[in-house]
């Protein structure tokens, strides 16, 4: 009988602990099976701090940033044996870039350290880059954190019909942006956070409303659609955790630190960094969260991203979580009833992985 044929990620990485900025070794390539056991890892590239990547829908082209000052996107043509050419480079448009949303025709870039979302057109067969240079979208704002919201961090882009949402964690805001952007495009404010949420990731939930991590106040923020198009309100927050913060670990300092969140079905599972676990809310009607399982990561964790990659061979969701503190990868197998689960396996890495992305 023939073995499973392993799932293969993407894997992004970010610089080491006290490592300059930039300085990331690259992009790997590892495979996992179907009772979350993981293969080899293979480096695929060397990129610069390569923090999150994305894939073009027809598999053909891998996006990396480069998460540094100036920033950079990268774009690498990838054979049908899975290995990356060499890349074409171009300015992210700002500094820090920290997420990628890879569209038919089109990229969106989300620049952390001045708040500047960006777009490039793509070619729709093979997405390459369709142009010399990208467009940039100045952010603006701050929050009353001096720290983290001494202005715009643009920290997310997710898609919204014929527009994208940017999150902006620097000034309280997520801003509406035209997704293939003409001349005289501009941003829409499209929802208000409470002064002081920092909001990071969000996901959209099936009626249209969305859930918005708040990495600041370390509650999930329910936003429903409001009476004007494509705006939002909100309109309930829950806590992301009930775990206790440990020793956390770079910006978590001992408290809990929501990072990532995915929606698989009603499940919506949390990073959340500073407590080191996989929060598991299951989406009510109503639209609100409820915490129903924590998972443990270990001590130091730093769960900075995860990906979902469905049914396991026994039934239960298998998640694999980029453990940035600890320098590794972690599978958890979640099930599905209860939301309760375990780290199965882990992958150490030469430098902290940053985000995991499933091979098309």
């Amino acid at each position: 009988m023939t073995a499973p044929v392993p799932r293969l990620l993407w894997i992004g990485t970010y610089q080491a602990p006290a490592a300059p900025a930039g300085s990331g070794e690259g992009i790997w390539r590892v495979g996992i099976g179907a009772d979350g056991r993981f293969g080899e890892a293979t480096l695929a590239a060397t990129s610069p701090a390569p923090s999150f990547l994305a894939v073009h829908p027809t598999g053909r082209t891998l996006y990396a940033v480069g998460e540094d000052v100036p920033g950079s996107v990268r774009a690498f043509p990838v054979s049908d044996d899975g290995a990356l050419g060499a890349p074409a480079v171009l300015a992210s448009g700002g500094g820090l870039p920290c997420h990628l949303l890879a569209l038919p025709d089109v990229l969106w870039i989300a620049n952390y350290g001045d708040g500047v979302a960006a777009s490039v057109p793509l070619d729709p067969a093979s997405g390459a880059f369709a142009a010399a240079h990208v467009e940039r979208f100045e952010g603006g704002g701050r929050g009353p954190d001096a720290e983290r919201q001494d202005g715009p961090h643009a920290h997310f882009v997710a898609p919204s019909g014929d527009d994208v949402l940017v999150v902006d964690l620097g000034a309280d805001v997520v801003r509406r942006y035209p997704a293939r952007p003409g001349p005289g495009a501009a941003a829409v404010t499209a929802a208000v956070l409470l002064p002081g949420t920092g909001p990071r990731h969000l996901v959209v939930l099936p009626g249209g409303a969305l859930v918005v991590a708040g990495e600041l106040d370390a509650r999930l923020h329910v936003l429903a659609p409001d009476a004007a198009p494509t705006a939002w309100r909100p309109v309930s927050a829950v806590p992301a955790t009930d775990a206790a913060p440990g020793a956390g670990g770079g910006r978590a300092g001992g408290r809990a630190v929501p990072s990532h969140v995915a929606l698989t079905g009603d499940l919506l599972t949390v990073g959340v960094r500073g407590t080191d676990v996989l929060a598991v809310h299951r989406v009510a009607p109503g639209d609100v969260p409820s915490l129903v399982a924590e998972v443990a990561l270990g001590a130091g964790a730093m769960p900075r991203h995860h990906a979902v990659l469905g049914l396991a061979q026994d039934g239960r969701l298998l998640v694999v979580v980029a453990r940035q503190g600890a320098g590794d990868l972690a599978a958890v197998l979640l099930d599905p009833r209860t939301g309760e689960g375990a780290v199965v396996d882990s992958l150490p890495l030469p430098t902290p992985p940053a985000c995991v992305l499933e091979a098309s």
